[in-house]
């Protein structure tokens, strides 16, 4: 309620007031530009004055959006009247993701199809490489080969282990040797016999 006030010569009074036990306020002088305690308006920082000058909105729902539709302004390209900058953006990266995965799947049928393809005509190939079981005689030699080599080399390092025990063994540095160190020095023989087996056979 506007507070009543009283204009003379003498200034600007604020009008005297019945209180609610029937006794009565006598009128108070105030000075020009005097605005009552209950007329103040309150405090609003700027941050309360910008979220109620914004529409009350859903996130993410413009104003052209909210609009009725025959008030709505020219459409935008691919019907995104009425998004926000981040749901247009959104928009087109669903889009983007969608084709990627269309052209994913397009390339993965092809792919289906071409080993499809390749499949089939092995099978009539798997019918006749019979004959050419023969042909495979020289890669199972150098198979054979590789393995001899890998067991010379093996041999070697054996009995040049064997070898340097037995110097050991000379020179005084092993006073007590073990027994599987003594079993290593008996197998020296047996070791050489069989290297010497597998030189000859190459």
């Amino acid at each position: 309620m506007a507070t009543p006030y009283v204009t003379d010569e003498t200034g600007k009074y604020i009008a005297s007031t019945q209180r609610p036990d029937g006794t009565w306020r006598k009128q108070r002088r105030v000075k020009e530009g005097y605005v009552p305690q209950e007329e103040v308006p309150v405090y609003e920082n700027k941050y309360v004055k910008f979220f109620k000058s914004k529409p009350e909105l859903p996130p993410g729902l413009s104003l052209e959006a909210a609009a009725p539709p025959g008030k709505q302004p020219g459409k935008a390209e691919g019907g995104e009247t009425g998004l926000s900058k981040a749901a247009k953006r959104n928009l087109k990266r669903k889009e983007k993701r969608k084709q990627q995965q269309e052209k994913g799947e397009r390339e993965t049928d092809e792919l289906i199809h071409s080993l499809e393809k390749v499949s089939l005509g092995g099978d009539a190939r798997a019918a006749a490489p019979q004959p050419a079981c023969g042909a495979q005689g020289p890669a199972d030699g150098e198979a054979a080969a590789s393995e001899k080599a890998k067991k010379i080399k093996n041999l070697r390092k054996k009995l040049r282990q064997v070898e340097e025990l037995q110097q050991r063994l000379d020179s005084g540095e092993i006073k007590q040797p073990t027994k599987e160190q003594l079993e290593k020095l008996g197998r020296r023989k047996a070791l050489e016999e069989e290297l010497q087996d597998l030189e000859l056979d190459l």
